[in-house]
């Protein structure tokens, strides 16, 4: 545990500095960018400090959450992008995650779900955050500092990790889950339980499912567990995902654990990737739209790991059937489901140029990707759009 806190303090260092060194500018032509398929381009659009989540508002202006207390937006992404300005800060740093609800930008702080009014074009906030719901409330910082959000069918979800890697009991009821919240902050509850970090939050827009990308343990056989890729919504009651007593298919830590309760997921990704962004392809008839073969597909951002070897950070793309994965789940081949999307963060010699964290559709159908490594936006569209 030693050696993966100083290793995760160091690649946390080197986020915020490449965000930091970013900050004079986008990046140049001679600098190295991710590598996209065929038939799409990829620019850099924006650069913001050690970028996490990203939300679009209804007119399609893009709000960027950080590892930091500022909340950016970025004013007309799909045309020419205005430069990022802070819309507010919230004293709760990490406020990491925002997700947008009725005339209300929420945010995630370490200690605090927030809610901030918002207007239609809003560039600043137009009045101060407030405090509608609590979470880490034992306090102090331990591990998994962020909390995600999602907003679905009038309710919002809140996901909290854990605070180490693999402890029971927890500091407080909150860690280690995923919360249903009223609007208003009302009413929280658990919705899901045995999460150890589910920094990935997304909504399927056909179905209303709030879908969660997991992070799993590290103390196991190496390449295990498979990190969970799951419509959470879609189980009755309180879904319990085992951590930290059981992992990928009734699997126990212990032997003579009863695993037979754990909920399973409908799709995985390999040990170590860290989903830490979701976003659903609608059916898109904006200008870049992508086309049939993306519509109802999700596309995950996967952070890569310090584990060694390493896994490479990329973009996925996970291929949907009526709101669940084309391809079932095969517990015997953890990437069967999906395939890569962005790649090229990490070169032949090891150097990572960034990793990939939020991830947007914006309104004419661009797909948005934050780097809190390089901190910077990348937009993603078809080459061939005619031009006006």
């Amino acid at each position: 545990m030693v050696r993966k806190a100083a290793v995760a303090a160091a690649l946390l260092a080197l986020a915020v500095a490449g965000a930091l060194a970013s900050m004079g500018g986008a990046q140049g032509p001679a600098q190295a960018l991710p590598t996209v398929p065929a038939g799409f381009d990829l620019a850099v659009v924006a650069s913001v400090p050690a970028a996490r989540q990203l939300a679009v508002a209804p007119n399609g202006d893009l709000f960027v959450g950080t590892w930091g207390k500022s909340i950016y937006v970025v004013a007309h992404p799909e045309g020419d992008p205005a430069p990022p300005a802070v819309f507010a800060s919230i004293g709760d740093a990490p406020v990491q995650s925002v997700a947008f609800g009725r005339a209300t930008l929420y945010a995630g702080g370490q200690f605090g779900v927030w809610a901030v009014p918002y207007g239609d074009g809003d560039l600043r906030a137009r009045g101060a955050a407030v405090k509608i719901a609590a979470v880490r409330t034992a306090g102090g910082q331990r591990d998994h500092l962020s909390t995600s959000l999602a907003f679905s069918g009038g309710r919002l979800y809140a996901s909290v990790g854990s605070s180490c890697d693999a402890c029971s009991p927890e500091l407080d009821p909150t860690r280690a889950t995923i919360q249903e919240i009223g609007p208003d902050g009302s009413a929280m509850h658990a919705k899901a339980v045995g999460v150890r970090n589910a920094v990935a939050l997304g909504v399927d827009p056909g179905t209303g499912a709030v879908w969660a990308g997991v992070a799993g343990q590290d103390a196991l056989p190496h390449g295990h567990p498979y990190e969970i890729f799951d419509a959470v919504t879609a189980h009755e009651g309180v879904a319990d995902y085992g951590w930290p007593r059981c992992y990928d298919e009734h699997v126990p830590v212990t032997a003579g654990t009863d695993c037979s309760h754990q909920a399973l997921p409908l799709a995985v990704f390999p040990a170590y990737a860290t989903p830490i962004g979701i976003a659903f392809y609608p059916h898109a008839t904006g200008r870049y739209a992508f086309g049939q073969h993306y519509e109802g597909g999700a596309f995950v951002t996967l952070h890569g790991s310090w584990h060694l070897p390493p896994v490479a950070p990329l973009v996925a793309f996970v291929p949907m059937t009526g709101g669940r994965p084309t391809t079932p789940l095969d517990w015997n081949d953890p990437a069967a489901q999906w395939r890569p999307f962005v790649d090229g963060f990490e070169k032949e010699s090891g150097r990572r140029i960034g990793r990939p964290t939020g991830i947007a559709v914006g309104t004419e159908g661009s797909l948005f990707v934050a780097d809190d490594t390089a901190g910077v936006i990348y937009r993603i569209r078809p080459r061939s759009v005619p031009t006006p």
